[in-house]
């Protein structure tokens, strides 16, 4: 119990100095990696070669998916998003760039389903093939701190349970929000891949 204290605390230092870093950025430089980021993405076999995406609709500090999303329509792949309601969130169906658009705004000021819509849920509709995951942190060999609700490592392990197998992870990041180390215990899932606009690999 101590140890996971200490490294709860070792987290909730790291999101405050990362956050702070984040926030040193304009809106410009995020716009500049941001597109970086979504050209590396783009790019790679696991991106090109899924057909079953969801990507995260970015929040002020998180690398902009606007670019992706788009590219998801024009290549006619099928998109899904986050759905958050209390604890729980789910992968549900965007089915185009209108649907999106008329999305309604959360108190997180991002986009999201209304709670009593009814969308085609990911794991109950053939899964995914790939999951492009936001957070604060990560390391190059793919550990990530997230916002600390745990959203993505219990998506992740219903995801497994259900389905018996695991998407591909993606995670995007700015330069400044790749780290040496991030303290982790047994319920963090590592990502399988980490883009950032300093990263080649």
């Amino acid at each position: 119990m101590a140890a996971r204290d200490s490294i709860r605390a070792a987290k909730k230092l790291l999101r405050k100095a990362i956050k702070e870093r984040v926030a040193l950025l304009s809106d410009s430089h995020k716009e500049q990696e941001s597109m970086q980021v979504a050209k590396k993405l783009l790019a790679t076999p696991e991106y090109q070669n899924s057909k079953r995406v969801c990507v995260y609709l970015h929040m002020d500090d998180e690398v902009r998916t606007t670019t992706i999303l788009k590219d998801i329509f024009s290549t006619k792949k099928l998109c899904y998003i986050p759905h958050y309601h209390g604890p729980i969130m789910d992968m549900v169906r965007l089915h185009s760039w209108e649907d999106y658009d008329n999305l309604p705004l959360t108190s997180w000021n991002i986009k999201q389903p209304a709670d009593n819509e009814q969308r085609e849920n990911a794991i109950s509709n053939g899964g995914l093939d790939l999951i492009i995951v936001p957070g604060l942190g990560f390391t190059k060999e793919g550990h990530r701190l997230g916002r600390g609700k745990g959203y993505y490592d219990g998506y992740l392990e219903k995801y497994e349970q259900r389905l018996h197998k695991r998407p591909m992870t993606i995670a995007l990041a700015f330069a400044t929000q790749i780290c040496d180390t991030i303290p982790t215990d047994d319920h963090d899932r590592k990502i399988d891949m980490i883009i950032s606009a300093n990263i080649d690999d």
